[in-house]
């Protein structure tokens, strides 16, 4: 017999299907549905019908609201027939056209019979799902018993279908479904009828005979109703706890008794899940959960002990020694003849690697058998997991084994494997020769735009943190740039070539790589290259080789593009003042983009340009936390801004992150200010302080309050949160009162504005605005000032189901934390120009921290930082030496002085820490007025 002649004659037939349903036409079918009318049924012609109505349905036009209309009421004459197939059909065109037609509720009787019938029909699930999907919110109550005697039935398909059914109306149902507690939890125990499904049978012949070891999917209505449950009960962490306790035990041998109440693998693993739910949100139960989690590693079925060994591994903060059970279970499917459970052991495995690379290293000869896997994804794992794990001695037979690997894969997987290999560069720097070596052979190879991007990122990355291979590195990059066809990598190589060419021992090589590119690349290519010719004038140790380059940029006037004539005339000029040209082209200072385009705008369009621009409001930052706004802009992954943020030489830092908004978020908060009509006259913004929270996430209502400093007033932002779902709250305001003071007046600060939220629902953050303004420019600023605050509203119950409040309220009041007006609210973290030259109008003071204080030079930092709100210098936020240590801040005062200090201090264990503060700007009050914030 040939079956290969067998199965062209079916392709043929199923393709020839496929082209009668596509050619078929709305208008025909139509027509063609009057044979549901007839007194005796084809129920071969039906089905065949009811095929093509889905298919246009699906596919084709929608149909109108009286062709779906007339075309429901022909549809359901079909309940007359007894055909199986022909009724399973009939339901899912039901349901398709419920949502067009009208007067679809007239089927609802007819489908409680389908439901309600004693025969063992396979069509009463279907029935069930219609109904629910046709039966209006409102009249849910109506057919409430027929479900949940349905969520009970003891046919599982029945049973699950109710339960799913149950689950997609509980958004609209909420009061209703939450009453059938009793009958989801009696369809979670229920015991189904046995019976081996095809799937369970070919399991056990293909393993073990034992009955035992057979985990049976037939009582899928488990999975569903334990799900449903949860939903009922999401919100009460105590009832999660209990409903995770209950069905699985407290833990350890006692699982068993879990075994014998979920038999279902997916509901099991389910139960999982919600027990890691309740790790995230109260970590004080994590050593209970854990119990349950490792009890489960003995389980019987291979599914739910891969879920328990990756929910093991995911517990936030867990030690090295509790994961080691998991890490152990992981280790023994590493060498599972099935695949899936391979890539799964070693995708969890891979993923632990990251954070605890010591807890996978005894895995290491497992894994690297499954270098040589058939499945591609697991080699991959494989790979990357090695090279996060493996020791410094292993790295040289890694790469070897790479090498010949490389070539069969993708570029999506490369891409991984260059990541990894990256990350290994800055592990092991002296290995640094072997994995360029590997970098500069697989940048020759053939491959996209993406694949080359990563592996110069790569190249780059080893320029910037590793010394010793900068030559070897830049050279491999200048032979690239010969012959690449992407020119966003060559201009990102030649600025890279800019930056670094110069510091070699023999520049003018790269100088000579350099000009090729102005001869023989396009515009934006040919631009990129002068601008890296100049700096080799302008920091170079050799006259012969400025004068080179004055010669090169000279030739370069007479470019047919005018962005590479107007670059080169502007160095060609900043060659010949060598003071300007070192103060444009070292200076790290930079601008945000988008808050300086946004005041120039606000400029040009005013009628004030009479007015010189007032550059001074903008705020100063490095190019690093400029790239970092632009990795965050882009969603990039935490590991690269992790680099990003650790690449601070020679200018602004970002530390202390926590304690400093960035400036596109001050120019986000400017923009709805200024929408606000009663801050629209405040002028522009200076700076927004971060957000402080005055109660605690578990209480009923939570605040947070963000200071908005302005050139004349301060503006007090309070985010609220309702977080009772039986209470709605109106009018609401904050009352802030002084710590002194009779009139409401503080050291010249007097409240003008009060800007109260009409309504605070449950889950829904609303934000209160609280303005004071300063009534003499003349006196000194308000400083140490403590407001108390009391949220005041009104508030009324509600129905937790449907929102609706009740008429009559009562008012209340809620106490928040205190909120200080502090120096640091002031200042803005800039960076400054010229920092070494600020050394005017300086005062000195020293002082001292006890050791509870600040326990180390770290700590002491920190404080400092917090308490000026200045930018930290060069890195200098996080000292090298635990004894001595340099401390260099910067910024910006309200009235656009600039500021620099410079701390020395020292640490003593028995003393703690001493520290010497000099302040310098350039007006004496303000130096005085950041002093005092210090003492």
């Amino acid at each position: 017999m040939s079956y290969k002649k067998y199965n062209d004659d079916r392709a043929k037939g199923e393709a020839s299907e496929v082209g009668q349903y596509y050619h078929i036409d709305k208008t025909t079918v139509l027509q063609q549905a009057r044979i549901f009318n007839d007194s005796h049924i084809n129920n071969k012609k039906c089905r065949i019908l009811l095929t093509k109505i889905v298919f246009l349905l699906y596919t084709s036009e929608p149909f109108s609201v009286q062709e779906a209309t007339d075309l429901f009421f022909n549809v359901i004459k079909l309940f007359s027939s007894k055909d199986t197939s022909l009724r399973q059909m009939m339901y899912l065109v039901i349901k398709e056209l419920s949502g067009i037609a009208e007067d679809v509720i007239m089927v609802t009787q007819s489908l409680i019979k389908d439901i309600q019938s004693k025969q063992d029909t396979v069509y009463r699930a279907n029935a069930i799902r219609a109904l629910c999907l046709i039966t209006d919110p409102s009249m849910i109550q109506g057919i409430e018993r027929i479900l949940k005697a349905s969520i009970v039935d003891k046919v599982p398909s029945v049973s699950s279908a109710a339960i799913v059914s149950s689950y997609h109306l509980y958004d609209v149902a909420k009061d209703i479904i939450k009453r059938w507690t009793n009958e989801v939890q009696e369809a979670v125990n229920q015991k189904k009828p046995s019976g081996r499904s095809a799937a369970a049978i070919y399991f056990t012949a293909g393993q073990s005979k034992q009955p035992q070891t057979i985990i049976s999917n037939s009582n899928i209505s488990q999975y569903h109703a334990i799900s449903l449950f949860y939903l009922i009960r999401q919100h009460d962490k105590m009832a999660v706890t209990k409903l995770v306790q209950q069905y699985s035990g407290t833990g350890g041998s006692n699982n068993n008794a879990a075994s014998q109440t979920l038999r279902n693998t997916a509901a099991i693993c389910m139960l999982i899940r919600f027990a890691c739910k309740i790790v995230q949100d109260d970590a004080g139960s994590t050593q209970r959960i854990f119990m349950i989690l490792e009890g489960f590693l003995r389980h019987k079925s291979e599914m739910v002990v891969l879920e328990a060994a990756r929910a093991i591994c995911n517990i936030p903060n867990i030690p090295a020694k509790a994961i080691m059970p998991a890490i152990a279970t992981l280790q023994i499917f590493l060498s599972s003849p099935k695949p899936t459970l391979r890539f799964a052991a070693i995708r969890t495995l891979n993923s632990v690697s990251i954070e605890m690379p010591a807890s996978v290293a005894p895995c290491n000869l497992d894994i690297t058998n499954l270098i040589g896997d058939q499945n591609r994804s697991i080699a991959i794992f494989a790979i990357t997991t090695l090279l996060k794990t493996g020791d410094e001695s292993s790295v040289d037979q890694l790469m070897q084994q790479i090498n010949g690997f490389m070539l069969d894969i993708p570029d999506d997987f490369k891409i991984i494997v260059v990541n990894a290999i990256r990350s290994l560069c800055l592990k092991f720097p002296a290995k640094q020769s072997t994995m360029l070596t590997f970098l500069g052979n697989i940048l020759r190879d053939e491959g996209g735009y993406s694949f080359k991007k990563t592996i110069v990122e790569a190249i780059m990355a080893m320029v910037k943190h590793i010394p010793e291979c900068r030559e070897a590195a830049l050279s491999q990059l200048c032979e690239f740039i010969e012959d690449c066809e992407f020119p966003k990598l060559s201009v990102r190589i030649l600025h890279l070539l800019g930056q670094q060419g110069h510091k070699m021992s023999t520049p003018t090589k790269y100088i000579r790589y350099i000009y090729n590119r102005v001869i023989l690349e396009n515009s934006i290519v040919r631009a990129a290259a002068v601008s890296a010719l100049v700096k080799f004038g302008i920091y170079g140790r050799d006259a012969s080789v400025k004068q080179s380059v004055v010669v090169l940029l000279t030739r370069c006037l007479n470019d047919v593009n005018d962005e590479v004539r107007d670059r080169a005339t502007l160095y060609l000029a900043m060659l010949k003042n060598e003071q300007l040209a070192k103060s444009y082209s070292a200076n790290d200072a930079t601008y945000p983009l988008a808050t300086l385009e946004s005041k120039l705008l606000e400029y040009v369009g005013s009628h004030e340009n009479a007015k010189q621009f007032n550059l001074s409001a903008i705020p100063v930052i490095s190019k690093a936390e400029e790239q970092l706004e632009q990795y965050h802009t882009r969603a990039n992954t935490n590991s690269s801004l992790a680099l990003l943020s650790s690449n601070q030489q020679g200018g602004c830092s970002s530390g202390a992150k926590k304690n400093i908004a960035p400036a596109s978020v001050d120019f986000q908060y400017g923009e709805k200010l200024s929408s606000i009509p009663q801050f629209s006259n405040y002028g522009p913004l200076f700076k927004s302080t971060a957000a402080i929270h005055l109660t605690e996430e578990e209480t009923e209502y939570t605040v947070s309050c963000i200071k908005h400093i302005f050139d004349k007033h301060i503006v007090f932002q309070f985010d609220c949160t309702n977080t009772l779902n039986d209470q709605v709250l109106e009018d609401v305001h904050m009352m802030m009162q002084p710590n002194i003071d009779e009139e409401g007046e503080v050291a010249g600060l007097i409240q003008v504005a009060d800007i109260p939220a009409d309504r605070l629902e449950y889950g829904v953050t609303q934000s209160l605005y609280v303005a004071f303004e300063q009534q003499d420019p003349d006196d000194e600023l308000a400083t140490n000032v403590v407001f108390n605050n009391t949220l005041v509203f009104q508030v009324k119950d509600c129905d937790p189901a449907t929102g609706e409040a009740d008429p009559e309220g009562y008012g209340d009041e809620y106490q928040v934390e205190a909120v200080e007006v502090a120096t640091s609210d002031y200042i803005r973290p800039d960076c400054i120009e010229n920092y070494q030259e600020l050394n005017q109008n300086q005062v000195v003071e020293t002082f001292a921290l006890d050791k509870d204080k600040a326990p180390s030079l770290k700590a002491a930092c920190t404080s400092l930082i917090s308490l000026l709100g200045m930018r930290p210098l060069e890195g200098t936020e996080d000292p090298k030496n635990n004894n001595l240590h340099v401390l260099l801040l910067s910024g910006t005062f309200i009235d656009g002085t600039k500021i620099s200090c410079q701390c020395k201090m020292t640490f003593d264990a028995s003393n703690g820490v001493a520290f010497q503060v000099k302040i310098s700007s350039q007006d004496e009050y303000v130096s005085q007025f950041v002093l005092v914030a210090i003492s």
